[in-house]
């Protein structure tokens, strides 16, 4: 099988040769320490890890080709500093917000996951009717800078590719969060009801533009929404008010996505999801992530309660692979065989690897998981 087609029937139910490798990556710290306890410097840690364990070298038919897809604010705001003090940055980000960090940071770490950056925000960029009309003039679907520059060409050049190829963006409540706070936000759905049902159905129309564009021309693998909005133990907002307020949002994307044939749609959200996977299911989403087992989630009991209208990726507690040995190996058995048997499971670590698991730890839990999925 190829990579692509083993990604697929890993997560489609199906019958994959081998269950598609993902363990789960680490962050910059992590890779600080992982090169301090043995892993070398100037390496890709993942090819270097596979060639470690022995794994089977996969041929590369066809060379992978670069596909972007921009929802992000066009322009930006300017980010700058905006003081310094008792070790910490007050800066401005790319969104707009005011953000306070460490000044063992700076600004680019707020642009993406580049590591575990505790922050505090002070201000948000939509606190009126007026900025929100000013925000929405930085969603204008036409804008060149979303798309490849020869659209029909990528298409060409991506039409029999052998990898998996995937989008990203964020689901409403992530967006509107963004733009509101989080604090805000959740005000504004019991104070606000009219404006918050505005903002999503802006960016749901907005996000169906940006994909009309490009989904019937490349048919993707997977999109993967980003919607962190539970604590440990629940969810960020009622069911209710996610059913009214996302929901919409969550069923037309995955309609106008399968409609084009991709064939995964998945929600990847922190904190405990028990509550919101039927929310999901009934919007059309059949994949989810990280799975954190640290908020009371437990994939074998998601799996008889939900059966095969969810399939998962992570679910393998970080915890027990930072303390190792008999502690992770017993993780491993009481997740992967159970999860397996029906299909539908790409095991990994249930977020982004912390630098607490030992490099020697990882390489284990890998060899461990390649055994397990069929890769040794």
């Amino acid at each position: 099988m190829t990579d692509r087609e083993r990604y697929l029937e890993s997560l489609l139910f199906g019958k994959p040769d081998k269950v598609y490798f993902s363990p789960g990556g680490p962050r910059e710290s992590t890779l600080a320490t992982w090169h301090r306890q043995g892993l070398p410097e100037n390496v890709n840690w993942f090819d270097y890890l596979k060639h470690l364990l022995g794994l089977p070298e996969e041929p590369v038919r066809k060379q992978p080709v670069d596909f972007k897809l921009s929802f992000d604010l066009i322009p930006p705001f300017e980010e700058k500093i905006l003081e310094h003090r008792d070790g910490h940055y007050v800066v401005q980000d790319c969104k707009g917000a005011v953000v306070e960090i460490s000044d063992r940071y700076d600004v680019t770490y707020l642009r993406s996951a580049k590591d575990f950056v505790t922050r505090k925000w002070h201000k948000f960029p939509v606190e009126t009717a007026a900025d929100w009309e000013e925000m929405k003039k930085r969603y204008n679907p036409d804008s060149p800078e979303r798309y490849p520059e020869d659209i029909e060409a990528t298409a060409a050049a991506l039409k029999d590719r052998d990898y998996v190829l995937g989008i990203g963006f964020s689901g409403p409540f992530w967006a509107m969060r963004d733009w509101c706070g989080f604090e805000g936000l959740c005000l504004l759905m019991a104070t606000q009801p009219d404006f918050v049902m505005e903002m999503a159905t802006f960016w749901k129309n907005f996000v169906l533009k940006v994909l009309d564009r490009v989904v019937d021309r490349i048919v993707l693998d997977y999109v993967i929404i980003s919607e962190d909005m539970a604590y440990k133990e629940k969810a960020m907002v009622s069911p209710a008010m996610a059913r009214k307020f996302l929901v919409p949002c969550w069923t037309a994307w995955a309609r106008r996505l399968k409609a084009s044939g991709c064939p995964i749609v998945m929600v990847d959200s922190d904190g405990y999801i028990g509550e919101l996977i039927p929310l999901w299911i009934e919007s059309g989403v059949n994949a989810t992530t990280p799975v954190e087992v640290a908020a009371g989630n437990d994939l074998v009991s998601f799996r008889r309660q939900f059966e095969k209208k969810m399939a998962y990726q992570g679910g393998i507690d970080k915890r027990a692979l930072a303390k190792g040995g008999q502690v992770m190996r017993q993780e491993l058995e009481r997740v992967i065989p159970p999860l397996l048997k029906d299909g539908g499971y790409i095991p990994g670590c249930d977020h982004g690897v912390p630098p607490d698991i030992s490099w020697p730890n990882f390489v284990e839990y890998c060899r461990l998981l390649a055994r397990m999925t069929g890769w040794l």
